[in-house]
């Protein structure tokens, strides 16, 4: 699966890991001269499996407008969530309102609580009425960077640690429940982006990650209550090596 762009409008060690080739590099549509340089990716691209969409969002851009500022930071580690077959999901329990938005349309913000004080985005995928999700693990900051901080309150954390794990993520980016539902495709509060316009993260055949980077997997974090099938499943993906993965993947992966 690729993800296309469009023009924007203004907790244990893993014991198994494998390695990906980076999906093909997305279609950027040409936009004004005078329009925002960043490209909102097509939510059309994400009407895939989700352990497909986890890895095609590897090295996308999630972008935060709101009045104290533009942060935009890039997707350096994800994970793939499935429907009720999946032990480790959500869905596991069939269609609730918690979990509605997970059924889709693909490209909308799944925003939850954990333990009623951290907030997780994922970004919703496969076809809609199937539900399946993509959790943004690690993003690692690039624009904005000072708001971030703020909103960690973390004054002694280097930059790359600011987005080091889904809740950090979240309270740097400032996402919560008010997001919940969005389509991440158009709205103007939170959207998803293509890197292409930044001449750093060109490369052709990397796709949406820079010449060199590789993806890596291993099974998802935190989820042994799913049973051996689902919670040794290497559905947990990121940017080898990345100094703002949430933790280190096994050596060798």
């Amino acid at each position: 699966m690729t993800l296309a762009a469009q023009d924007a409008g203004t907790p244990s060690p893993e014991t198994s890991s494998r390695a990906f080739q980076a999906p093909r590099a997305p279609r950027v549509a040409d936009q004004p001269r005078d329009a925002d340089p960043l490209r909102r990716i097509d939510a059309a691209g994400l009407s895939g499996p989700a352990d497909d969409a986890a890895r095609s969002l590897l090295g996308a851009l999630i972008v935060r407008d709101g009045g104290s500022g533009r942060r935009v930071a890039r997707i350096v580690e994800t994970e793939a969530y499935a429907g009720p077959e999946d032990g480790a999901s959500h869905a596991r329990f069939g269609r609730t309102s918690r979990n509605a938005v997970m059924f889709g349309p693909p490209g909308r913000a799944y925003v939850y609580l954990v333990y009623g004080l951290h907030h997780c985005l994922n970004v919703v995928c496969g076809p809609e009425g199937v539900a399946s999700a993509v959790l943004i693990r690690a993003v690692a900051p690039l624009v904005g960077t000072s708001l971030m901080r703020a909103r960690r309150g973390r004054t002694g954390d280097p930059d790359w640690r600011l987005g080091a794990g889904p809740a950090r993520a979240c309270q740097a980016l400032d996402i919560d429940r008010s997001l919940d539902g969005i389509d991440l495709s158009c709205d103007e509060r939170l959207w998803l982006a293509s890197p292409a316009s930044d001449p750093a993260l060109q490369g052709g055949d990397p796709g949406l990650l820079a010449v060199g980077e590789r993806i890596v997997a291993g099974p998802r974090v935190g989820v042994d209550y799913a049973g051996p099938e689902w919670a040794t499943r290497p559905w947990r993906f990121g940017i080898a090596g990345h100094p703002s993965l949430s933790r280190p993947f096994p050596a060798g992966s």
